[in-house]
């Protein structure tokens, strides 16, 4: 009965992680649409996916004090009514300040639902059963990002760009139910007066970096504002670093670093992020743009990533268990680095099946490391210290999810002195298999008994 419980938890923040996660790229590919009816520049509607980011870097570290004082019952149902709410006021916005501030507050509700859901999972979850609990929450971040450039060319060829936000009120009003009967109640703590300076430095620090990304990613950033954006990001995040390690009550808890499963999920594990939230955007623009694929043959070839993710999550578990984290993740961070190598060599006449079989084989490398970086992050965290590590987690995975697609515009930009178009997309797959080969060193030297602790004996 407790296991069923500790399941049906998970899959509940799992699908709110999964609408989460899908607003936050799902308005790539409506953005001309809904420039047309709201009267602006297709390129204007890129300031809703920047506010949607920025708020969720700004707020997430601000989650584990507000769950301490309010508990996570509270605070992640009022998360899953505030961006249900927002949804239906970005569908009902008729200008683009008005979308953007209704994507503001959308924003608020996916800062505290991430954290706090996954914190929900691991409060009930037992070390025997983290792998699993983990594995359900990871399928989110893998899905939204390959299905949203299809599923927002469908909903506004077919339908209206405002169903890409009426869609999560049903899925929103199903979760708030569900976490009424599902998320146990529990008593509010006491947590030390909120580190002010602290809060300040780290957010306008993370804001400043993730407003760097959005503008690395545009074509022609500004040399002059680029520079200037990452000079004061780098020197806020410096100064809240220093002051967090000298801090009585930091706002963010670094100590965690100081434990290698998690300070290897996240700094290899950041580099595996960018890199493999870099294909999304990358492959349909050389499907397209290169190659005269249609949107919809593109879009298609895509999500045979998300079929190599599928193919491989009932594996997973399995995996971890026979061979140990470092094994798993030494093999999936090389098998990506080899596949998106690979996926330098393609060209308008590679056959369609050798593309698919490449985008499957690169989801699996896909799924299997992000399962196992995501819970090995938490194999040595003891319970009293879960809020705190949880939120720093959430807060470095954001950062690095918020510049995947300014790292593949970056590879693609160093690519430009290439002859054609082809070769600077090819230029930027192997920065990317580069960064991917430096993970797999870094998980070279994990210890092999990393993760025996979550890890129950075969058989």
């Amino acid at each position: 009965m407790e296991h069923s419980r500790q399941r049906n938890i998970a899959l509940l923040v799992a699908g709110t992680f999964f609408m989460e996660n899908l607003d936050g790229t799902i308005l790539t590919t409506a953005a001309p649409s809904i420039g047309r009816s709201l009267g602006v520049a297709s390129v204007a509607v890129g300031i809703t996916i920047t506010a949607y980011l920025l708020t969720l870097a700004v707020l997430i570290p601000l989650s584990g004090w507000i769950t301490r004082r309010l508990g996570s019952r509270r605070v992640f149902l009022a998360a899953i009514a505030i961006f249900t709410v927002a949804s239906v006021l970005c569908a009902l916005s008729t200008s683009l300040v008005e979308l953007t501030i209704m994507r503001v507050l959308q924003g608020v509700g996916g800062a505290l639902m991430v954290p706090v859901g996954r914190l929900a999972v691991l409060r009930v979850t037992n070390r025997a059963d983290l792998i699993r609990a983990i594995a359900l929450l990871t399928w989110p971040a893998l899905v939204a990002p390959i299905v949203a450039p299809l599923a927002g060319g469908i909903i506004t060829t077919y339908f209206s760009w405002h169903w890409i936000f009426l869609i999560n009120v049903p899925l929103g009003i199903v979760a708030f139910i569900a976490a009424l009967r599902l998320i146990p109640a529990e008593e509010r703590e006491s947590p030390p007066p909120l580190d002010w300076l602290g809060l300040a430095l780290t957010c306008t620090g993370l804001g400043s970096l993730v407003y760097l990304g959005s503008l690395l990613a545009e074509r022609d950033p500004g040399m002059l504002a680029t520079i200037g954006w990452a000079v004061v990001g780098v020197f806020l995040v410096g100064l809240a670093i220093a002051h967090q390690l000298r801090t009585r009550h930091p706002l963010l808890d670094l100590r965690a670093l100081r434990i290698e499963t998690f300070r290897v999920a996240h700094a290899g594990g950041s580099l595996f992020r960018l890199a493999v939230n870099a294909l999304p955007f990358l492959l349909p623009l050389l499907f397209q743009d290169v190659f005269g694929y249609s949107p919809l043959l593109s879009g298609a070839l895509v999500l045979f990533v998300f079929v190599g993710n599928l193919a491989i999550k009932p594996a997973t578990t399995a995996l971890l268990r026979r061979f140990g984290f470092r094994a798993v993740i030494v093999a999936s961070s090389a098998m990506s680095a080899v596949s998106m190598a690979f996926m330098a060599l393609l060209s308008s006449t590679t056959p369609v099946s050798l593309v698919i079989v490449l985008l499957t084989v690169s989801g699996i490398a896909r799924s299997a490391g992000f399962t196992a970086y995501n819970t090995i992050a938490f194999a040595d965290i003891e319970r009293a210290e879960m809020t705190d590590a949880n939120t720093l987690a959430s807060t470095l995975q954001q950062v690095a999810a918020g510049f995947g697609i300014a790292v593949g515009a970056i590879a693609l930009r160093l690519g430009d002195g290439f002859a054609t178009a082809a070769g600077a997309f090819g230029f930027a797959f192997c920065l990317l298999a580069v960064l991917m080969a430096i993970a797999t060193v870094e998980a070279l030297v994990l210890s092999r008994s990393a993760g025996e602790n979550i890890r129950p004996l075969r058989g």
